[in-house]
């Protein structure tokens, strides 16, 4: 516990009554000490308050004395464990912490004494009840907890409600990472939220992501309904330049170029988007099929194909993936409906090689720029920067 006002003690001065002619000498009055002043507590929230965040702070303010015992106890009667500080933003000023988190909707009583040099202690006492939230959130997030990706994976946060209060999410969402970065979040939509360096992330570096969202107000009758941590690493950094003018794609390993394939780009037709691209997903086998992007398989454009080491690398149907039909096109010319095309060997080698969060930049290509579900790296430093709700 800790003094939070100084006591103070003021002393009369003696005043000396002369008798003249008596031959005596003068007899000091007796000092006039005056009462010290009486001890003051108030504690917030407020008796009677509603609809608190189970985070709190619940505050305790001493004047002329010391803080002697603080208790808080649930509707039950039952303690709720806790410890004292001095608040970071007033140090006059005590706050109380629950050692685990109030529950939502419960009913709880503090009580506060203080005591000073005066001959009573001060007790204060509220009965407070925490909000209830007409909706609960936990968010989903990527990449997932112990996961290892590359060097363009962003951290992707989704809820299932609109959040409003944007600013108070973001200040409960905390990157570490074990080499510094100047990571920013961005919100794509109300419900989506991303977070990335300016640069690619450091390979080797380690990512923690505490969302403390338990008792944070989203708005709207929305609350976060628990805390959340996410750790992942950054594995090599692998990215690949595929360049739809020249018809090669090179692959780098740090900054070591470790193979130059042949290829064939999106034809002008169907040309495959420019910008960074991100491995989300990688099948031994998959069926390419033109109707999950619009085109009836039935149509002149139309196609339902087999194809093997399928690297994804867009969510508008681009992928690098074996072609052994266009094998002879490869080196030469853009025939594909938007894909990267490699020969069957070395598109085995690179889907050994890829992993999730892997980087192809596309160049050349006359489309325009890459919109998808990861399209982080295309956007603009100074927009992204713009795009966070603290910016």
């Amino acid at each position: 516990m800790r003094r939070t006002s100084a006591l103070v003690t003021a002393t009369a001065l003696a005043v000396l009554a002369g008798c003249q002619g008596s031959g005596d000498g003068g007899t000091a009055a007796a000092p006039i000490t005056a009462a010290p002043p009486p001890v003051a507590v108030e504690v917030s929230p407020a008796d009677g308050t509603t609809d608190v965040s189970p985070r709190g702070p619940v505050e305790i303010s001493v004047t002329d004395g010391e803080l002697a015992d603080v208790s808080v106890v649930d509707g039950a009667g039952a303690e709720v464990p806790g410890a004292v500080a001095d608040s970071p933003e007033d140090p006059a000023v005590d706050v109380w912490t629950p050692q685990t988190p109030l529950a939502y909707g419960t009913t709880y009583t503090l009580t506060a004494t203080a005591e000073g040099e005066a001959a009573e202690p001060a007790e204060a006492a509220a009965t407070f009840t925490t909000v209830t939230p007409q909706t609960q959130l936990t968010p989903s997030i990527g990449p997932l907890d112990r996961q290892t990706v590359g060097v363009g994976m962003p951290i992707r946060v989704y809820f299932d409600e609109p959040v409003t209060d944007k600013a108070a999410v973001e200040r409960n969402l905390v990157v570490t990472s074990s080499t510094p970065t100047d990571g920013v979040w961005h919100w794509f939509s109300d419900t989506e939220v991303h977070f990335r360096p300016s640069q690619y992330w450091p390979a080797h570096t380690d990512v923690t992501l505490d969302a403390d969202l338990y008792g944070v107000d989203l708005g709207n009758g929305v609350w976060g309904e628990t805390d959340r941590t996410v750790s992942f690493s950054i594995g090599e950094r692998h990215v690949s330049i595929a360049d739809a003018a020249t018809h090669q794609m090179e692959v780098y390993d740090g900054d070591q170029l470790v193979q130059t394939f042949p290829m064939s780009a999106g034809s002008p037709d169907n040309p495959s988007y420019n910008g960074a691209h991100v491995v989300t997903e990688m099948n031994r086998h998959r069926i390419m099929d033109s109707s999950t992007y619009g085109v009836p398989v039935d149509s002149p454009d139309g196609y339902r194909t087999p194809v093997e080491y399928a690297v994804r690398i867009s969510d508008s149907g681009e992928f690098v993936h074996a072609a052994p039909w266009s094998v002879a096109q490869q080196g030469r010319e853009n025939v594909s409906h938007g894909c990267i095309n490699l020969s069957t060997e070395n598109a085995r080698w690179f889907f050994q090689f890829s992993q999730p969060g892997d980087v192809v930049e596309i160049r050349g290509s006359d489309a325009g720029t890459l919109r998808s579900d990861v399209y982080d790296w295309t956007i603009p430093r100074e927009e992204w920067t713009a795009g966070s709700a603290l910016s």
